[in-house]
């Protein structure tokens, strides 16, 4: 009976769909994705066929540990146990192209292979969005439009099943499939001024990135079909009251309560964040009887681990854990 529930400790629950294949154009060897923690400095330009919209690695660097790659049109940070992707085109207000998903899922599936990392964190740079919706450029043509939106729905399914903890830090519009990334994560933070919308009946078609599974989840039937029907925005404060996002935090302070925020996740026994995720995700779709043999199944695995000894022991001398993952 047991074999048919994800083990949360081992993380083999979470492999992350939609990811690059060996082969593929865009997929960064095991030798590269490894590279933002060594020694070295290392450039590589992973191309496909001439015309595609592949990702290509412009810059990679690293300075007193500290790496960070600058893609086509994302930004990959990783300091501390904290990677932090920016979606970075300002100048299109963060509009998700399909060679930005491609990039974000590359981006992810490399932090979650990192032991080093702990948290992951998706903004938009500029101040002025997260990520405005999809590309609308794209969107007109059919046949991009037929590959954006899974490449979404399997983004946020990434976000859902990676081990680690992700973050939306988000300042500014929020929209569309930005809207939906965001949802694929954990936790959403957000600043006062941020804006959050599914204005695509507008368009005549539907949230097709996974909003109309998700949002109605998340903040109950009536909100999301306020939002999906009405097609308008909502502000920060509505989000919050409706929990959407958990916290509103000034522009200025965003991506550092972000990092504390890791930090604090980071002190945990490295279990524990990971056993959490899988078992709320589990019993969101599981019954409540399959829900709580799932939590029984995960606890008997915890109490065993040597990090739950540590920790208790810990907190009867008053002292700070040393958790070691075992």
């Amino acid at each position: 009976m047991r074999r048919n529930h994800p083990d949360p400790l081992s993380g083999s629950a979470f492999q992350p769909p939609g990811a690059p294949h060996r082969g593929a154009p865009g997929f960064i060897p095991r030798t590269v994705r490894s590279s933002p923690f060594t020694q070295e400095r290392s450039i590589t330009k992973p191309t496909g066929p001439s015309g595609t919209n592949h990702v290509k690695l412009a810059e990679f660097c690293r300075f007193g540990g500290t790496a960070v790659v600058t893609y086509r049109e994302i930004r990959y940070e990783a300091e501390g146990p904290l990677a932090l992707v920016t979606i970075n085109r300002p100048e299109k207000h963060n509009a998700i192209s399909l060679a930005t998903l491609r990039e974000l899922q590359e981006s992810v599936a490399a932090a979650a292979e990192h032991d080093n990392i702990k948290v992951i964190a998706i903004t938009g740079a500029g101040g002025r969005a997260f990520a405005s919706g999809s590309d609308l450029s794209e969107v007109l043509d059919r046949d991009l439009h037929k590959a954006l939106e899974p490449i979404v729905q399997g983004l946020a399914e990434q976000l859902e099943r990676t081990p680690k903890p992700t973050i939306a830090a988000i300042d500014g519009f929020c929209m569309g499939g930005g809207l939906e990334v965001a949802l694929g994560c954990d936790l959403r933070i957000a600043t006062p001024r941020s804006q959050f919308a599914t204005p695509e009946g507008k368009l005549g078609i539907i949230p097709g990135g996974g909003a109309t599974a998700r949002l109605p989840r998340l903040v109950g039937r009536a909100w999301a079909m306020e939002m999906m029907l009405m097609g308008e925005p909502i502000d920060a404060k509505t989000a919050l009251s409706i929990g959407l996002v958990t916290r509103l935090v000034e522009p200025e302070e965003l991506i550092a309560q972000v990092r504390r925020m890791a930090d604090h996740l980071a002190s945990f026994a490295p279990f524990v964040p990971r056993t959490m995720k899988a078992m709320v995700h589990f019993g969101m779709e599981a019954s409540m009887a399959g829900a709580l043999m799932f939590e029984k199944y995960a606890q008997g695995a915890l109490v065993q681990t040597e990090d739950k000894h540590e920790g208790i022991t810990a907190f009867l001398g008053k002292r700070k854990p040393v958790f070691k993952g075992r």
